[in-house]
């Protein structure tokens, strides 16, 4: 409850069903663009994965999943996905999608361990991606041009979103700013990472923030990453660390920056050995996953979340994320929330 936001005179610009018709414009619109932008192909995902194959996302490590035994399997266990990171790779080389291609998908997820606020919530919905692509395209230059592209689509929707609504108005820069998490460090040695965000968002207005989960000169990482899916570890052809990063933006309503998504060149079988010695995870390399990705039976990829409710929340100029997606919230924040104005589905 202490990180409730509460924007000083905030009135919600559209009513409930002019939200719920923004929600379905806003989805309809993006997923085809982004899909258009990136060749990508729609595929139908799981919401759970058995237990003990190490399909599901670790995020960073300590957030549990929810399970449940499986009566029909003997009481196995399976398990709420975090995010497909993991699985979509393996469904890559399933349907034998060619470089330069992908899939795409509606991922939806429980996150038990979330502290709730105005941008997280129990529930998770996000279009999940990912594309296969060849050696030569593991570099920092083709992942910035794969950023430009997911910007590009969130602008086109943007401007949808404000030629149907005109009360809306339009705040998003026409460029997105390219920073390396060591560089933000420089740049703003005192802060904390939350604070560095902040004050770069509030400077460029959109930014994508490389090397998440590389460790820095001040010896933390800037956020954690599993050591399995994203490369924060190899070495880019600028000499910096990592092939990853954030897409954030500069948001007035709430007056702090907030992450769009998360991405990155996923590991190849060098980087994977590598982050798992580094995170003291070598267990991991006996899992269903690992040993497909070890053995070489896994495409090269790039990949990543873009959170559907909290673009649907930024383009409609909501103050919290339970004004667009129905979930469960503390019965004191409810009240809270509906002295201000924010009516929380």
């Amino acid at each position: 409850m202490s990180r409730l936001i509460k924007p000083e005179g905030y009135k919600a610009v559209l009513g409930k069903h002019q939200t719920e018709q923004g929600i379905k414009l806003i989805k309809d619109f993006f997923q085809q663009n982004l899909a258009t932008e990136l060749r990508l192909s729609r595929v139908t995902a799981p919401l759970f994965v058995q237990t003990g194959l190490g399909i599901n996302d670790d995020l960073n490590g300590i957030e549990r999943p929810v399970s449940f035994p499986i009566k029909d399997m003997g009481e196995a266990r399976a398990e709420v996905v975090h995010s497909l990171a993991k699985w979509k790779r393996l469904t890559l080389a399933d349907y034998e999608i060619q470089p330069g291609y992908g899939i795409y998908t509606d991922m939806n997820a429980i996150r038990a361990d979330e502290e709730l606020d105005n941008l997280h919530s129990l529930y998770v919905d996000q279009w999940d991606w990912e594309a296969v692509i060849t050696e030569n395209d593991r570099t920092r230059c083709y992942l910035e041009s794969v950023v430009r592209r997911i910007y590009a689509a969130i602008l086109r929707t943007e401007f949808l979103a404000c030629e149907t609504y005109p009360e809306l108005e339009p705040f998003l820069p026409e460029e997105i700013h390219f920073i390396h998490a060591q560089d933000l460090l420089d740049r703003y040695p005192t802060m904390t990472a939350k604070e560095r965000e902040d004050a770069i968002c509030r400077e460029f207005g959109a930014v994508f923030i490389e090397g998440i989960g590389c460790k820095l000169s001040n010896g933390e990482k800037h956020d954690g990453r599993a050591a399995d899916y994203d490369d924060w570890s190899t070495i880019a052809e600028d000499g910096k660390t990592g092939l990853n990063g954030d897409i954030l933006v500069w948001y007035p309503v709430l007056g702090h920056s907030i992450e769009l998504s998360s991405m990155g060149i996923r590991v190849d079988r060098q980087a994977l050995l590598r982050q798992l010695g580094l995170e003291e995870q070598e267990e991991r390399k006996h899992l269903f996953f690992h040993q497909q990705l070890l053995a070489g039976r896994l495409p090269l990829s790039i990949g990543g979340g873009i959170g559907q409710s909290r673009l649907c929340m930024i383009l409609l100029h909501k103050a919290h994320i339970g004004e667009i997606q129905a979930s469960i919230w503390p019965e004191e924040m409810r009240k809270e929330c509906e002295e201000v104005g924010m009516g929380l589905i």
